[in-house]
């Protein structure tokens, strides 16, 4: 049996691989904004997404991960940026504050189904306006949940976090893990 990951994101397969397993990438073509437009933009939706993206994929013998993150900051979910302003713009609003960040996960395995939200409070920093435009004009974090990344630039101006860690990166691992129990499956299966 395998494990298929229904996204292109490369740190849930870091995460992934970190942790042992080597899955199958079998990215998932979904229109979020629809899916965002039909559920509205409530923290519930992470979960709507990731299950898109999860029976997008067709692997009938195998264990599929659909994952999808934002950020939940004074009351608004928040995305993916996409521009170097929208990211710029972002940051001025959320430094200095803390935040959860949802990753909604949706697992379909022969066993049936497991649907679930990963809930981390991210304690963002006070970065410069200077490193917060040098950060967005890098790229890096212009198609991250939230405008930053954990693991990489962005970790320079992430204070602390309260809850798991790879979940801030795109796929609780603890999640999964209770995910492949419930099938009467065990992490090792997939090492």
């Amino acid at each position: 049996m395998l494990l298929v990951l229904a996204s292109a994101s490369p740190s849930r397969k870091k995460i992934l691989e970190s942790a042992g397993v080597n899955p199958v990438i079998a990215p998932a073509d979904v229109n979020e904004d629809a899916i965002i437009k039909e559920f509205g933009a409530t923290p519930p939706v992470v979960e709507k997404l990731a299950q898109a993206k999860a029976e997008a994929v067709s692997f009938p013998h195998d264990v599929v991960v659909g994952c999808d993150s934002m950020l939940l900051l004074d009351g608004q979910l928040q995305g993916k940026p996409h521009t170097v302003e929208n990211t710029i713009e972002r940051w001025k609003q959320q430094r200095g504050k803390s935040a959860e960040l949802l990753t909604g996960h949706y697992i379909i395995a022969p066993g049936g189904t497991f649907a679930g939200t990963a809930r981390t409070v991210v304690n963002f920093g006070s970065p410069s306006d200077k490193d917060i435009e040098a950060y967005a004009r890098s790229g890096e974090p212009l198609k991250c949940a939230g405008a930053f990344t954990l693991e990489a630039m962005g970790g320079w101006f992430i204070d602390s976090i309260e809850g798991d860690p790879s979940s801030v990166i795109g796929l609780s691992l603890p999640l999964l893990r209770k995910a492949l129990y419930s099938f009467g499956l065990s992490v090792s299966d997939f090492w």
